[in-house]
């Protein structure tokens, strides 16, 4: 088995996927201490024109140390990822516990509910809003104390907006104002969406919860729900102050914790002690992103000499891992003399010519579209890479679709091509000879 790493992480499982990041188990080799690693794209995050307010939600979330809110310890980049640290909770969630055991006691969902508010209201004291607070994000330590996780990196999309394709479930949780997909304030929809919360903890069930959509969010928008018989009444004038549709009128936080049901047997957390934190990490992976984007034009990666012995055709260390044909990756390439950006727009030509979108990032495209049988998706990825002052190999690989499509694309795409592919003085004469023979057979047989 590959054990793959990160700096000083080892990654595991995987424990979590969203819609825009996906999170491992990890383990720290320096101290064998667990972590959970959450993984972006930092291609996704440039494209949404996140760079600024991600970099600087994790900034604040690395500087928030609050006992309810699960810790971020550092960040760690690649080229293409930006890896988060975060505190690894074994309790697994406080919702798996209703699910199981049905709704909680007043005394518990209370306890479980005073947690939560003194996490969000820390955080929101800190400037960064949850926008997704849900059943997944709120986890229980060793202790049985609320952990709430994704704080502040959940929203990945513009202000939360494309929340509502997910199929998580989310949408039962979020605040009408969000549903309206207009401008809101981040600390006054976090209260809605811990209504809810605090609804299902007593009840065992959500107070909005319609199989089609358009119901759905008709019913939060008039916030349309009922508290069962049992619930107290306390706590049922509470959920009535948070559940209100209208983002002005809705109780506060600090109205909240004034509140006489919130303040029966509430115990203030005692916050961690002063710890020196430095955000050099942050800074540093998301700087490099920054360069990255400010300066794309490089030039292609340059190969060093072990990269170009496991292409050489006479050492292919590659078919040493393959496990039989259906391993087989599809991988070629070609050489080239002409400069990469020339290469780059006659690849493009060519792709389009052929019916395929291509989409271009530095020295590298992707070219998709329907196979030639229209029956399935097709992708494939090109890299130009230098290989020495005047040569540049172009790499090909399937991404998607069917491996005798693939080769059959190779062939038509790079037979458009040869104005630019390089060969080697000898094969270049071989292929004028047989031409020649190939011209005097036909000549000779009728």
């Amino acid at each position: 088995m590959v054990v793959r790493k990160v700096g000083k992480y080892e990654i595991g499982r995987t424990i979590g996927e969203g819609t825009f990041a996906k999170v491992k188990f990890a383990q720290n080799t320096e101290t064998g201490e667990s972590v959970a690693m959450k993984i972006l794209d930092r291609s996704t995050i440039i494209k949404h024109k996140m760079v600024d307010q991600i970099k600087r939600e994790i900034s604040i979330m690395k500087l928030v140390r609050h006992p309810y809110v699960v810790r971020l310890h550092e960040v760690v980049a690649s080229r293409t990822k930006i890896y988060i640290i975060l505190e690894f909770i074994t309790g697994g969630e406080l919702f798996d516990k209703i699910v199981h055991h049905g709704r909680l006691s007043e005394a518990e969902s209370r306890r479980y509910f005073q947690q939560l508010i003194d996490g969000v209201d820390y955080c929101h004291s800190k400037g960064v809003y949850h926008r997704d607070l849900k059943p997944e994000n709120l986890l229980l330590d060793s202790q049985g104390n609320i952990k709430i996780s994704d704080f502040g990196l959940s929203a990945l999309p513009e202000q939360g907006v494309s929340i509502l394709r997910t199929t998580c479930g989310t949408p039962n949780y979020v605040a009408p104002e969000v549903l309206s997909h207009k401008g809101y304030n981040g600390a006054v929809a976090d209260v809605w969406s811990c209504g809810v919360i605090l609804y299902v903890l007593m009840a065992g069930y959500l107070p909005f919860d319609e199989l089609d959509l358009t119901t759905l969010y008709s019913k939060i928008e008039r916030a349309e729900y009922s508290c069962p018989a049992w619930f107290p009444v306390g706590a049922k004038s509470l959920i009535n102050r948070m559940l209100d549709p209208n983002p002005e009128t809705r109780i506060t936080i600090q109205q909240i914790r004034n509140d006489e049901w919130f303040q029966r047997s509430y115990v203030p957390v005692s916050l961690f002690e002063y710890e020196e934190v430095n955000l050099d990490d942050v800074n540093a992976a998301f700087d490099d992103a920054e360069v990255s984007i400010e300066n794309e034009d490089t030039g292609p990666l340059m190969l060093n000499a072990f990269d170009l012995i496991i292409l050489s055709q006479g050492l292919n260390l590659a078919s040493l891992f393959d496990r039989g044909k259906d391993s087989m990756k599809h991988q070629t390439r070609f050489i080239s003399q002409k400069p990469a950006k020339v290469i780059l727009s006659s690849m493009e030509v060519v792709a389009q010519s052929m019916g395929f979108k291509t989409h271009i990032r530095n020295y590298k495209m992707r070219v998709e579209g329907i196979s030639s049988n229209k029956t399935s998706y097709f992708s494939v990825i090109l890299e130009i890479f230098q290989v020495a002052p005047t040569f540049l190999m172009v790499d090909i690989q399937k991404a998607a679709g069917d491996a005798g499509e693939y080769l059959k694309f190779y062939k038509n795409f790079v037979g458009n091509l040869e104005d630019i592919i390089w060969k080697p003085p000898h094969e270049s004469s071989k292929s004028r000879i047989s031409k020649t023979k190939s011209k005097r057979r036909s000549f000779h047989h009728p």
